[in-house]
């Protein structure tokens, strides 16, 4: 839920969302620890504590790893005025703190912001994206960056996604710690440790399911509530149709770099027009966010 004070215009589609993400997740979670246990019961305590520490791991540092990742590099007023200038009055706006700022050396124009809360935040913008719009289109694009920490969907993200890792992370200990040679082949138990890859594969398609759906609708949410707050839809419109435009220009292998990111960024970046990955993409159509812009324009105007 967003800050009592903030001027983000709030959105119980999304809360009601979140919270049923992190819900099933975590009775996902608990299924699959709990099946984990049954397995491998002499092996408790390394289970206990590899998913402990991955989930405090994932909830404390996933942050800091997607902006290391992605080449953030915290920038100082003197830096980079602009863009500074840019967040101030985007917080002024939302009457809320001012977040980390960082550029990403890269010439894929996109923008991402990470945090587990307001505290903690950071946002960021490429190089690529600064170079390419206007002053009213970046205000645009960030503050569609900035409604995602003041509704906390980016604390949710990371911890939602966080399953999926241990799930495949799980396997491989199964698979190559030796857990099933220590078992006779007709031990019922020997018999499950067969099924963890089964298992594990399930549980991250569901989760994967689960973080696609709370995506595309929180990306539509962050669209709505930075037009609102701007007052200036049709600027946000035309920086998603100026980057989704660009990325046809970008060389195939910085494309593929970005990939990992998707979830993150404020477009995607595919590496291929008919890319497998538009098909279970985490952001919803061009399309569909310039629908929306179109109608919270027209109301506006009203």
């Amino acid at each position: 839920m967003p800050r009592a004070r903030s001027r983000y215009a709030p959105d119980r589609g999304l809360t009601g969302r979140m919270v049923t993400t992190m819900f099933l997740i975590g009775l996902l979670y608990v299924v699959f620890v709990g099946v984990l246990l049954a397995a491998l019961r002499g092996s408790w305590p390394i289970i206990l504590v590899i998913t402990g520490g991955l989930f405090i791991a994932q909830f404390w540092f996933s942050d800091r790893i997607a902006a290391y990742g992605m080449g953030a590099r915290e920038v100082t007023p003197e830096q980079a005025p602009e863009l500074h200038g840019t967040i101030d009055r985007i917080c002024a706006l939302a009457d809320m703190p001012k977040p980390k700022v960082a550029i990403a050396e890269s010439d894929v124009p996109n923008a991402f912001a990470t945090g587990r809360s307001e505290k903690t935040a950071l946002v960021c913008a490429t190089t690529g994206l600064l170079r390419r719009l206007e002053p009213e289109e970046l205000e645009g694009v960030l503050a569609h960056e900035m409604s995602h920490v003041a509704h906390r969907d980016v604390a949710v993200m990371t911890i939602a996604s966080f399953l999926g890792v241990l799930a495949g992370i799980i396997t491989r200990i199964a698979l190559w710690g030796g857990f099933a040679r220590s078992r006779p082949s007709n031990d019922p138990a020997g018999i499950l440790l067969l099924l963890i890859p089964l298992i594990s594969a399930v549980v991250y398609a569901i989760s994967f399911l689960l973080t696609r759906l709370l995506s595309r609708y929180r990306e539509l949410s962050a669209d709505r509530a930075a037009a609102l707050l701007t007052g200036r839809p049709s600027a946000l419109a035309s920086a998603l149709t100026k980057v989704s435009g660009q990325m046809a220009r970008i060389p195939t292998e910085d494309l593929r770099k970005a990939e990992p990111y998707n979830a993150f960024y404020f477009m995607p970046a595919f590496s291929a027009k008919e890319s497998v990955g538009r098909l279970f993409s985490s952001h919803p159509t061009l399309e569909q966010r310039l629908d929306q812009l179109s109608r919270i324009s027209a109301d506006l105007s009203r």
